[in-house]
């Protein structure tokens, strides 16, 4: 019987010193302000008011970076934003070395954008989304290691321009594009010329050629009832009645 009285207010007691890490976290404990270890997943026996133990949640993890106003390196004003994606590796430095993880990869991701943008022109951004990417990758994973903290990847999402900008840009395509269909016309046009001359002295070579071809080009154009027929005198022709002109 006294023994029953002895295990009833455990029943009640122990759940005071249990704490449960889940699988995706990681336990910091705190003794008396101190750290004393981590706590790996699972039921883990804290003393109460001598100890304390912070969970940190070690998945990865998405920072939607705001729209920011940034001016790029040929002083055109433009709003970018972007997602960072990162994970805690080590969590005891992400609860000892900075108040606040999450606010401040957010924070070092916002002011990495502006400088990068201000390092590159608009052509190059547009063109090198990437490359700019993959710089403002790098320099938030190095400054932000000794929190614990390894950034995956960070993604240019939109870049919104001036209106103004935007037209102008479609005038310039617009332009380059009038510029290839003249330049398609004119070689167009030269090959056809080049393909006439070429047709021209071939049938110059024949004798009899250009009356054949005369009597296909009249052949063509009786196929239609509704076009008028003219009848043209080859220059064989015009040579034979020249030479027994000069004969008389």
């Amino acid at each position: 019987m006294e023994i029953f009285f002895l295990i009833w207010p455990l029943i009640f007691i122990l759940p005071a010193f249990i704490r449960q890490v889940n699988q995706y976290e990681r336990g910091i404990v705190l003794t008396m302000g101190k750290y004393t270890g981590m706590r790996q997943p699972g039921w883990n026996i804290i003393v109460p008011v001598f100890q304390k133990m912070i969970k940190v949640d070690i998945r990865v993890k998405a920072v939607d970076v705001p729209d920011q106003e940034a001016i790029t390196k040929d002083n055109i004003p433009i709003r970018i934003n972007a997602v960072l994606y990162f994970r805690v590796i080590d969590s005891a430095k992400a609860i000892l070395e900075v108040e606040n993880y999450y606010y401040a990869v957010s924070q070092l991701a916002q002011t990495t954008m502006r400088n990068a943008v201000g390092e590159v022109t608009l052509d190059e951004l547009l063109a090198q989304k990437k490359e700019v990417s993959g710089k403002i990758k790098h320099t938030v994973d190095t400054a932000s290691d000794p929190w614990g903290i390894d950034v995956q990847s960070v993604e240019l999402k939109d870049i919104v321009l001036p209106e103004t900008l935007k037209r102008t840009i479609a005038k310039v395509a617009e332009a380059q594009r009038e510029k290839q269909a003249v330049i398609i016309n004119s070689e167009g046009e030269v090959a056809a010329a080049s393909n006439m001359a070429s047709a021209a002295e071939t049938l110059s070579k024949q004798p009899g050629a250009l009356h054949l071809r005369t009597l296909q080009s009249i052949n063509d154009l009786s196929s239609d009832q509704s076009n008028t027929t003219i009848w043209m005198v080859p220059i064989e022709a015009l040579k034979a009645l020249e030479s027994i002109a000069e004969k008389k």
